[in-house]
């Protein structure tokens, strides 16, 4: 019998006033005076982690990585990876190249300063690497990434390129530039494609289709998925903040029940940091495919 295939659990660090889905109602400017709740939620999945003795990649934000350099400590000082998910949390496809490129080296530098190691994979602010930001992918080779997990191969309002390859491997960017790509995973159901990597997608959907979905991608298609969730996910009495319906569905439902199904995940399936899942797959040295 073949050995369960090891997935990547990840981490989007970031705290629950700097989510896009808020955005309309919380001012950029209004960040610094709010409570800020991500050290404790970190620290519960930090726990929930060590429980099992799992290591997973964190992808943390620059501007809480400014505000709370001890968490970033405490996170590569228990073994997990640390990686960019760039600094301000702005879509991508809203900024220029010279801010992006500016923003990402700032985040990458004090990372690397943090933890001590080389951060070599990035994750954008709500997947915004699209068709009209492919261009990023240029930047984060020119700044030494070495991968990247931000592509979505979904429809979605807001972030996706729906035919884009949906298992690991070599993307090149539009100047020929080379990376690899860990795509958020998606599974198939009845010919749609189902969103099952984790974050809201695993508090709204019931955690059996969760589950049928992740088991899908191991045991068919024999590759492994990547897993995220943020920290305030696990956080039924964070502020509630006066949003449109739409919003509020997204942000807030489910938060007292994911950390129960949390636990669940990883008594279910196998994980380890996304370089480690890369590494062994052989990914890096796979030929690249175009995204057009």
């Amino acid at each position: 019998m073949n050995a369960p295939i090891v997935n990547a659990f990840s981490v989007d660090v970031e705290d629950y006033f700097q989510v896009a889905a808020l955005a309309t109602a919380v001012a950029r400017e209004s960040w610094a005076g709010r409570e800020s709740r991500v050290e404790g939620n970190t620290a519960v999945i930090l726990d929930l982690l060590a429980e099992r003795s799992i290591r997973g990649t964190f992808f943390v934000l620059g501007w809480i990585a400014e505000r709370h350099p001890g968490l970033v400590k405490r996170i590569a000082a228990a073994g997990h990876e640390i990686a960019s998910h760039g600094y301000s949390h702005q879509l991508i496809y809203t900024q220029t190249r010279a801010v992006f490129h500016e923003e990402t080296a700032r985040s990458k530098r004090l990372l690397e300063d943090l933890c001590g190691a080389p951060v070599i994979g990035y994750r954008a602010a709500s997947f915004s690497i699209t068709r009209r930001s492919l261009w990023a992918l240029d930047v984060l080779s020119e700044l030494g990434f070495r991968y990247d997990s931000s592509i979505f191969p979904i429809r979605h309002d807001r972030y996706g390129i729906p035919d884009a390859p949906v298992e690991p491997g070599m993307v090149t960017a539009p100047s020929g530039a080379r990376l690899v790509e860990f795509p958020m995973s998606a599974a198939s159901f009845f010919g749609l494609k189902v969103p099952v990597s984790g974050g809201g997608y695993f508090r709204l959907l019931p955690y059996a289709l969760s589950r049928r979905g992740l088991r899908q991608i191991n045991e068919r298609n024999a590759r492994p998925f990547t897993f995220y969730l943020h920290p305030w996910e696990i956080d039924p009495g964070q502020p509630r903040i006066r949003v449109g319906a739409l919003s509020r569905f997204r942000h807030y439902t489910n938060l007292a029940r994911c950390e129960a199904r949390l636990r669940r995940l990883l008594g279910e399936f196998r994980f380890a940091p996304m370089c480690e899942v890369l590494a062994t797959h052989g990914l890096l040295d796979a030929p690249a495919a175009t995204i057009e």
